[in-house]
């Protein structure tokens, strides 16, 4: 990424969440021009605020409105773009009423972008998967190492979230495939685990929610859980890597620094916050009691599948072809409770 880069207009989807704002913030950063794209357009003038308190934006940043549910919008968001980085995807708090409602933006969504950016002469689009596209549905014991190789297997006991980004990385290979051999559109496909690291702004999406929870003890235990975990400005410099490695066309990247427990985290959490007053749960809760939970309170059923979830995951092939070297965990978990603090939401 070295050189002048001034000239070149990068289009950023879902510009507004916690991946895709670290994106913009890292593109800006190196010198790029971008155009973020909106589900809401009354958002600008604080996303706007919360970049400028971190980086010099001058006229190199617009946004523009489009929605994944429709086809208006994208041609224009991507005029004149060299990349795409297609940050947006649902990401929900709690169930929806139905799997669709998040599987259809998502799939669909995802053919909408790369049939624009194909059509508007793009380079490359950087797809933003995710692990739940790889971990899920294979009942494999836990000396098992997941790898890019691996695909999550769709059944119904699995929740919509893994299905919708799932069956939308599909989509989007299968689409690169229909365009064949003479195609100039190049796919790249970055998968992260649990995103940890500093919000930027007040309103911050669904990712911290495990953090603002345990800081407000909204938990009375820590349930069996763990995840292949990332920080989110490692998980941008990942894209921005893949949007111009020439080595990374046509590949997916496992981008995750290490398995963390909920209990690591709750560790870290006490000991870096607990002298200012924040009371970090610390008991393991049994599973048959996350289960009694779930039966009243709704967004716990979104990890019942992943209770006692061991899963290992090899990184090599990210940091070998992109040259990425990620964060630990200390410092993720860390400068997440810290900003969530200096943003007023715990």
């Amino acid at each position: 990424m070295s050189g002048d880069n001034s000239h070149t207009l990068v289009a950023v989807t879902g510009a507004s969440g916690f991946i895709g704002l670290h994106c913009v913030l890292a593109l800006l950063r190196g010198g790029y021009r971008v155009r973020g794209t909106l589900r809401d357009p009354a958002r600008q003038a604080s996303l706007r605020q919360a970049l400028e308190s971190h980086v010099e934006i001058g006229d190199r940043l617009e946004f523009h409105g489009a929605e994944l549910t429709r086809d208006e919008g994208w041609a224009e968001a991507f005029t004149d773009c060299s990349y795409v980085l297609h940050v947006a995807s649902p990401f929900p708090r709690r169930l929806p009423r139905h799997e669709d409602e998040l599987i259809v933006p998502a799939r669909d969504g995802t053919l909408r972008v790369l049939a624009a950016a194909a059509e508007a002469g793009v380079r490359r689009v950087v797809l933003t998967s995710s692990m739940a596209a790889i971990v899920n549905g294979h009942g494999h014991d836990d000396s098992y190492i997941y790898s890019e190789k691996d695909w999550t297997q769709i059944n119904d006991s699995l929740p919509p979230y893994p299905k919708s980004k799932t069956l939308a990385e599909r989509a989007a290979w299968k689409y690169m495939e229909s365009l064949g051999p003479d195609n100039a559109l190049e796919l790249v496909v970055i998968n992260p685990g649990m995103v940890y690291g500093p919000i930027l702004e007040p309103d911050y999406g669904t990712s911290g929610e495990i953090v603002r929870k345990l800081m407000r003890r909204d938990l009375p235990g820590l349930p069996k859980l763990g995840w292949g975990s990332v920080d989110v400005r490692d998980v941008a410099s990942a894209h921005l890597k893949a949007m111009v490695v020439p080595a990374a066309a046509g590949q997916r990247f496992c981008c995750i620094a290490e398995h963390v427990r909920l209990s690591d985290v709750a560790r870290i959490l006490k000991k870096n916050f607990a002298a200012r007053g924040y009371k970090i749960p610390t008991r393991t809760l049994p599973n048959f009691v996350v289960h009694l939970a779930a039966l009243i309170d709704k967004p716990v059923r979104l990890i019942l599948y992943e209770l006692d979830d061991l899963t290992e995951i090899d990184n090599s092939r990210i940091k070998s072809v992109l040259d990425w070297q990620p964060r630990g965990v200390e410092e993720m978990v860390t400068a997440m409770g810290e900003s969530m603090i200096e943003h007023k939401v715990v």
